[in-house]
């Protein structure tokens, strides 16, 4: 690899640093500036690192969009109330709260799900996309709608609402044709149908989201969504 290359590597790669922690200044703020809940803020943030599968086309060697999320593994973990090294948890108590929800591992399995693909996948970041996308955007929708219009619930393993189902599954339906028609200016994709891909992504990783318990779905999600479009897509 030639220097210029690496160069543009860890550019790309520190950019990639420097919006996450954008976006984690943004929602730490959000409470206080927009009067939006916590719960708001943190679904956005959740949202807004979904992002990041678009970046990946513009890397010229595979190993760095893994490198991008691998050093918030440990990070996120260390911040989360599990963490062994407490002096530094409580150190990085702000980080936390705006992070967490219920379940200590949420964002640590989000990291590590986004590793995971990114190491396999970065040559095909719209694989990636299929499995990030309805964990970023459609769990975002399905908790807010769920929390405030969830009237009509249901339980096969987890609890969930119908309402929240339905947000979950027309953002992930909404978020993966979006992602397919940016990748498609980029990749050939003569065999695959935007729209049926992106329905069947939407609704598997929907009934993933409903049968998972709390927190397991940042694994469970995007592995299914992943898996999906490349059983569909033929392997691509």
């Amino acid at each position: 690899m030639s220097s210029e290359d690496v160069a543009r590597n860890v550019f790309l790669m520190l950019l990639c640093y420097a919006y996450v922690i954008f976006i984690i200044f943004i929602s730490s703020k959000m409470t206080t500036f927009l009067h939006v809940s916590q719960k708001a803020s943190r679904k956005f943030l959740h949202a807004m690192i979904g992002n990041l599968p678009f970046v990946i086309p513009f890397f010229t060697a595979s190993i760095y969009p893994a490198l991008v999320a691998a050093p918030f593994i440990p990070l996120t973990f260390i911040a989360s109330p599990l963490s062994p090294f407490k002096n530094v948890s409580r150190k990085m108590k702000g980080l936390a709260e705006i992070t967490e929800e219920g379940h200590h591992l949420g964002l640590v399995f989000y990291a590590v799900s986004y590793t995971v693909l990114a190491l396999f996948f970065a040559s095909k970041p719209y694989v990636i996309a299929a499995g990030i996308l309805p964990m970023a955007y459609g769990d975002s929708a399905a908790s807010l709608v769920g929390e405030r219009y969830g009237k009509t619930k249901y339980k096969l393993i987890a609890s969930r609402s119908l309402e929240g189902s339905i947000a979950m599954f027309l953002a992930s339906f909404l978020s993966v044709v979006a992602s397919l028609a940016f990748f498609s200016t980029l990749y050939s994709f003569s065999s695959l149908d935007w729209i049926v891909v992106a329905f069947a992504v939407a609704t598997v990783t929907t009934v993933t989201e409903a049968l998972s318990p709390k927190g397991s779905d940042n694994l469970t999600v995007p592995a299914v969504g992943a898996l999906m479009l490349l059983m569909l897509a033929g392997g691509i």
